[in-house]
C-alpha cells in the first residue's frame, strides 16, 4: 500500500484568495465556501478572508453561504481567477448547511445512472421515528420491516434481509441481518448523511446489494479552526421514549476529531385496541400496551483524522448496544400462557423474552489525491454479539429441565457471535473524458453459536471481488456508464449434534435407539459470479433522464443452506437447502425528471427478473417428533418477475406554500416452483402520499420555520403467499412543524411531530408482527430540541 501511494505524481496546483462582505461592506466571518466538482471547502476568517488550495487548471463553481444570507454562486476559471470579493445579500430562507447538502445531492443524482435518494441529518430530525429506517421511509421506494416501535430493518421496493446491503463510512455493516426479527443495529443519531441506491448495485458493493444499498456516513469533517457541537433531546408518547445525543467536534488546520454519545430508553408501546388476536386466541392488553416491548439503545463514536489538500486519513471507533423485549404473547409454544401480572407491573421493565445486541467497530480510512487519481483504502473490524433470551422451553426429546452439565444459562435460548474483517482498495482516475473507478474488496467472517436452541450452525465465510467502472462524459448533456465485476466466495459450516438424545426408529428392523440427532453436516461451498452494468444520463436545463441495466448477485446465507430447528419467534420449523445456487437478478431502472421553479415531476419505473429467487417456503407438514408441532418451512428457489416504480412531484402554490405527491407500486409473481403464480412474502401494497408544507418568514429571530401535513393512502394487499393473510387498506394523517430560534448567537432547532393523528388501527404488510395479526403503534406525539454550541 505504501509503495502504491508513494508512486503518485502530483500535478501543478493553484490557490485562490477572496473576501466575503455583506451589503454594508462589513466582513462576514464564518461563511462557508464550497468548490465543486472537487468538493473543497473553506471558512471565512474574522476579517472575511478565505483561501482554497489544491486546485488544478479548469472550470469550477464556487458556492458561498452563511446563516441569514442568500446563497451566492459564481463560476471561476483556474488559473485566470486568483482573487474574489463576494457580497452576500440578507435572507431568512434556509440554513447554509442545508443548501450545501442539497447542491451536493442534486449534482450526484445528475451524474449517477442509479436511482438515488440523498438526505442529511436535518431530514432525519424532521421525520424522526423510533429507528433509522422508520425515519427514512418517507422517501420514495423506501419502507421498513418493523419489530415493534423501536427496531426495524430496511426494505427497498419490497426487498429486504440480505438483499439490501448497508454500508457505513465505506465498510459494509455486518450484523445478523438474516433474521426477520433482527434490526439494523445502527443509531440514527450518529448519521450525518444517508444515500439510498434503489436497484441492482452489486457492481460496486458486491453480494447482498442485489436490491439496493443504504450508504450511511457518520463522519463529517469540521471546518478549519472550528470547535463546538450540539445536544439533541427527544421524546415520544407512543412508548414514552426519552433520548439524548451529544456531539462534539474540533479542528485546527489539519488534525480534527468528532465524538458522539447517544442513549434512548422506551416503554411498552401502545396500539389502538385493548384486545389482539393471536392465531384466534384473544389476548387482553393492559392500557393498550404491547407487553414487554420496552427497550434501551445506546452508542458511542470517536473519529480522529488528519486532512490536507491531498491526503485524508482517519480512525473511527464505535460501539452500539441495545436491549429490546419481544412481545410476551408472541413467543414460545403457548402464547396464551403468559404471566400478565409480572409483565404489566411496570411498562418500562424488560422481562423474558428479550434480545440483547452489542456491536463494536474499528475502521481505518486513507485517501490520497494525485495526478488525475484518487486512491482510497478502507480497513474495518466488526464484532457483533447477539443473545436471545427466554424461558427454557423443552420440545421433542429435550429434558424437562436444563442440565447444569451443559454449561448454558437456562435463559440463553440462542447466541450468535460474528467477527468480521473487511478491506477495500479503490482507485479513481481520469483519462480524457473518462472517469474510471477500479477496486478490490475482501472480507472474512467467523460465526459462532451458543444457547440451548439450535437454528444455524457455526461457519466461516470468505468473500472477494474485483471491479472496473467507467463514466464517460460524451458531451455536456450525456454521460455513459459501464462496469464489470467478478466475485468469489466460500462458506464452511460445521456439523452440529443435539446436546440431548432423541428416539431413532429404524424403518427396516423397527428397532428403536436413542442418539444425539445430527442437525447439520459439514458443508463446504464455493460460489462465483460475473456481474455487469450499463447506464446513461441525459441532462438538460430542466430535464434529467437516466437508465440503468445491471446484473446482480447474492451468495446464499448459512441459514438458507443449513438451518434446521424451531424458530420460536415465528412459530415455525426452518430447514435449509444445501443445493441452493447463488441468487442472480437482472434489473432495468429508468427515471425521468422535469424541474422548473414552480413545479417538478419524476417518474421512476423498474423491472426486475430473478431466475432463482431464494425464499422460505411453507410446507403442508408439521414436525411433532422434534419440532413441537410447528409447521415446517423449507428454503426453495423460484423464478420471479417484479416490476413497479415511484412517482414524485411537487408544485409551489406560492413562495411559502408547496404541495407534493409520492406514489409507489410493486408487483411480484413467482413463475415456477410450489408457489407458482403467488407473490413474494412481505410484498408492499400500493401507497399514495399527499403533502402540504408551509414555510413562512416570521422574524429575524426565527429561521427555517415550517408546518406540514401528510395524508397517506395505503391500498389493500390481496396478493399474498401462505401463511400470510390479506391486509386491508388504510389511511393515515401525520403532522409536523419546526423552527430554528436564534439564541446566544446560535440557532436552536425545535421539531414537533404527530404520527397517526386519528389513532388508526391498521396492519402493515411489511411488519414482522403482521404475521400474528398485531396492529401498528397508535397516535404518537414526538418532540426534539437541538442546541448547537461553539468553543
Amino acid at each position: 500500500m505504501i509503495l502504491l501511494l508513494t508512486k503518485v505524481v502530483f500535478s501543478q496546483q493553484y490557490e485562490i484568495f477572496g473576501k466575503i462582505i455583506n451589503t454594508k461592506g462589513d466582513p462576514v466571518s464564518g461563511a462557508i465556501i464550497n468548490v465543486t466538482p472537487e468538493n473543497l471547502h473553506s471558512i471565512s476568517t474574522q476579517n472575511g478572508t478565505f483561501k482554497i488550495s489544491g486546485l488544478k487548471r479548469g472550470h469550477y463553481k464556487i458556492v458561498i453561504s452563511y446563516v441569514g444570507y442568500k446563497i451566492e454562486e459564481q463560476s471561476i476559471s483556474i488559473p485566470n481567477t486568483a482573487n474574489l470579493v463576494v457580497t452576500l445579500k440578507p435572507s431568512v430562507e434556509l440554513l447554509q448547511e442545508v443548501i450545501i447538502e442539497d447542491h451536493h445531492a442534486s449534482e450526484k443524482r445528475r451524474e449517477e445512472s442509479h436511482n438515488i435518494e440523498i438526505v442529511n441529518n436535518q431530514f432525519i430530525e424532521q421525520n424522526l421515528g423510533g429507528s433509522l429506517m422508520q425515519s427514512l421511509r418517507r422517501l420514495p421506494g423506501v419502507s421498513s420491516m418493523d419489530i415493534g416501535a423501536g427496531v426495524s430493518k430496511p426494505v427497498l421496493r419490497g426487498l429486504s434481509f440480505n438483499r439490501v446491503a448497508v454500508a457505513e463510512n465505506g465498510i459494509k455493516h455486518e450484523a445478523q441481518q438474516w433474521g426477520a426479527d433482527h434490526g439494523l443495529e445502527i443509531n440514527q443519531q450518529t448519521i450525518s448523511e444517508a444515500e439510498i441506491i434503489k436497484g441492482a448495485a452489486s457492481l460496486i458493493y458486491g453480494s447482498d446489494a442485489i436490491g439496493g444499498v443504504i450508504n450511511l456516513k457518520s463522519i463529517s469533517v469540521p471546518m478549519e479552526n472550528t470547535s463546538g457541537g450540539n445536544l439533541l433531546v427527544s421524546a415520544q408518547s407512543v412508548n414514552d421514549q426519552i433520548g439524548s445525543s451529544l456531539n462534539i467536534y474540533g479542528r485546527k488546520t489539519k488534525v480534527y476529531f468528532t465524538t458522539n454519545g447517544s442513549w434512548s430508553d422506551y416503554a411498552d408501546y401502545k396500539v389502538p385496541t385493548s384486545v389482539v388476536n393471536i392465531y384466534s386466541y384473544p389476548v387482553q392488553l393492559n392500557n393498550n400496551r404491547m407487553r414487554n416491548t420496552a427497550g434501551q439503545e445506546g452508542s458511542v463514536n470517536l473519529t480522529i483524522g488528519y486532512k490536507t489538500d491531498s491526503l485524508h486519513s482517519n480512525i473511527h471507533l464505535s460501539g452500539y448496544f441495545s436491549k429490546v423485549g419481544f412481545f410476551a404473547n408472541a413467543h414460545g409454544l403457548e402464547p396464551i400462557n403468559v404471566d400478565r401480572q409480572l409483565h404489566d407491573a411496570d411498562k418500562r421493565d424488560i422481562q423474558l423474552p428479550f434480545q440483547e445486541v452489542k456491536h463494536l467497530k474499528a475502521n481505518y480510512h486513507i485517501a490520497r489525491t494525485g495526478k488525475n487519481h484518487l486512491l482510497r483504502f478502507d480497513l474495518g473490524w466488526q464484532h457483533n454479539l447477539r443473545e436471545e433470551r427466554g424461558p427454557y422451553i423443552n420440545h421433542g426429546y429435550m429434558p424437562e429441565t436444563l442440565p447444569d452439565s451443559l454449561g448454558v444459562a437456562e435463559t440463553l435460548e440462542r447466541k450468535f457471535i460474528k467477527n468480521t474483517v473487511s478491506a477495500n482498495l479503490t482507485d479513481q482516475f481520469k483519462i480524457h473524458n473518462h472517469t474510471f473507478q477500479s477496486g478490490v474488496q475482501t472480507s472474512f467472517q467467523k460465526n459462532e453459536i451458543g444457547g440451548w436452541n439450535f437454528i444455524i450452525p457455526e461457519f466461516t465465510q470468505i468473500q472477494s471481488g474485483a471491479f472496473i467502472y467507467d463514466k464517460w462524459k460524451l458531451n455536456e448533456k450525456v454521460l455513459l456508464h459501464s462496469g464489470l465485476r467478478f466475485d468469489i466466495g466460500h462458506i464452511n459450516s460445521k456439523e452440529y449434534y443435539d446436546w440431548y438424545k432423541s428416539r431413532i426408529l429404524d424403518q427396516e428392523t423397527n428397532d428403536t435407539t436413542y442418539e444425539n440427532l445430527q442437525r447439520a453436516t459439514n458443508l463446504n461451498k464455493t460460489f462465483s459470479n460475473l456481474s455487469y452494468a450499463v447506464g446513461i444520463n441525459y441532462n438538460l436545463k430542466h430535464f434529467e433522464g437516466k437508465a440503468h441495466l445491471g446484473k446482480s448477485y447474492r451468495m446464499p446465507t448459512a441459514k438458507e443452506l443449513a438451518a434446521n430447528g424451531v424458530n420460536f419467534h415465528t412459530f415455525s420449523y426452518d430447514i435449509g437447502n444445501q443445493n441452493l445456487h447463488p441468487e442472480e437478478s437482472y434489473q432495468l431502472d429508468v427515471s425521468g425528471e422535469f424541474h422548473y421553479p414552480l413545479w417538478a415531476f419524476q417518474l421512476s419505473p423498474f423491472v426486475n427478473y430473478f431466475p432463482n429467487y431464494i425464499y422460505l417456503n411453507p410446507t403442508p407438514f408439521f414436525d411433532f417428533e422434534h419440532g413441537a408441532g410447528n409447521q415446517i418451512f423449507e428454503y426453495h428457489e423460484s423464478e420471479v418477475i417484479r416490476f413497479g416504480g415511484e412517482i414524485h412531484g411537487h408544485y409551489k402554490i406560492m413562495e411559502s406554500l408547496k404541495m407534493g405527491v409520492i406514489a409507489e407500486y410493486v408487483f411480484s409473481e413467482q413463475l415456477s416452483g410450489e408457489k407458482k403464480n403467488y407473490t413474494l412474502p412481505f410484498s408492499p401494497p400500493p401507497t399514495l402520499l399527499f403533502s402540504l408544507k408551509y414555510t413562512p418568514n416570521i422574524t429575524d429571530k426565527f429561521m427555517g420555520t415550517y408546518f406540514s401535513i401528510d395524508y397517506k393512502l395505503t391500498g389493500k394487499q390481496s396478493r399474498i403467499v401462505p401463511p400470510e393473510f390479506e391486509t386491508e387498506g388504510y389511511s393515515l394523517v401525520n403532522l409536523s412543524m419546526g423552527t430554528k430560534l436564534k439564541w446566544n448567537q446560535q440557532w436552536v432547532h425545535f421539531t414537533f411531530r404527530v404520527n397517526n393523528l386519528f389513532d388508526k388501527k391498521y396492519l402493515n404488510n411489511t411488519s414482522y408482527y403482521r404475521l400474528i395479526n398485531l396492529p401498528e403503534p397508535g397516535i404518537n406525539f414526538s418532540v426534539s430540541v437541538k442546541i448547537p454550541f461553539t468553543f
